[in-house]
């Protein structure tokens, strides 16, 4: 029995444990703070994850993809929240929700996300691959908010607008020595677009105002001439 514990079969076997994920994930994240990224392999990430690189690519197409791996999860998540709300709630109100709840899997991995979103920060091919990301979340939403019936343009400008949201909260939730959670800043998010939409129709009206007063200002002038 003692033979076998040692033979190359199982040596290989344990390589394929439980939790190889995170591991993985672990291992990059430790690598790209000490090496650099560019600077990191595979081979490394999975040496430190004592796996193989086989097992490597069971997971992801490359070590970028470390960084990325649980935003289908994550989108799958939102569009459920969409698809749940109660059929009163404003179009706005749902795309709001659904994106709040995610917010107790960002709080889960607060550090985890705070080291990730750095390095993204720090290289190109990084931001460019979370760019594409945020361009799934936008046509997912699209999508669930054409589910519930709502005009294809008033969708779009939602998904976008969402989309907008969620980036400006979650900057905030980085940046935020508090720590509060990223629902409440989806919250404050919401409300600085609100009041900035606000100030921004009322300066219109201010301005059709002017306008009118101009108007009549000149129609006197012409009389009293």
């Amino acid at each position: 029995m003692s033979s076998l514990a040692g033979s190359p079969t199982l040596t290989r076997m344990a390589r394929w444990e439980p939790n190889a994920l995170e591991r993985l994930r672990a291992a990059a994240l430790e690598l790209f703070e000490e090496r650099g990224y560019d600077r990191t392999t595979v081979g490394d990430i999975a040496a430190r994850a004592d796996l193989t690189e086989r097992t490597f690519f069971r997971y992801f197409t490359d070590k970028r993809e470390v960084l990325f791996s649980g935003s289908e999860e994550l989108e799958k998540l939102i569009v459920s929240g969409v698809a749940s709300a109660p059929k009163t709630m404003a179009p706005l109100e749902v795309v709001v929700e659904a994106l709040a709840a995610s917010s107790p899997v960002f709080e889960a991995r607060r550090t985890h996300v705070r080291k990730r979103q750095a390095l993204i920060a720090a290289h190109a091919e990084l931001r460019e691959r979370e760019l594409i990301k945020s361009t799934r979340l936008t046509a997912a939403l699209l999508a669930s908010l054409r589910e519930r019936c709502v005009p294809q343009a008033t969708a779009a400008l939602l998904a976008q607008t969402g989309t907008t949201l969620f980036h400006n909260a979650f900057e905030r939730w980085i940046e935020d020595s508090k720590e509060r959670d990223l629902a409440h800043h989806l919250q404050e998010a919401l409300i600085a677009l609100r009041l900035l939409t606000a100030e921004t129709g009322t300066g219109k009206r201010r301005g059709k105002t002017s306008s009118k007063g101009g108007a009549k200002l000149s129609d006197r002038r012409r009389r009293d001439s």
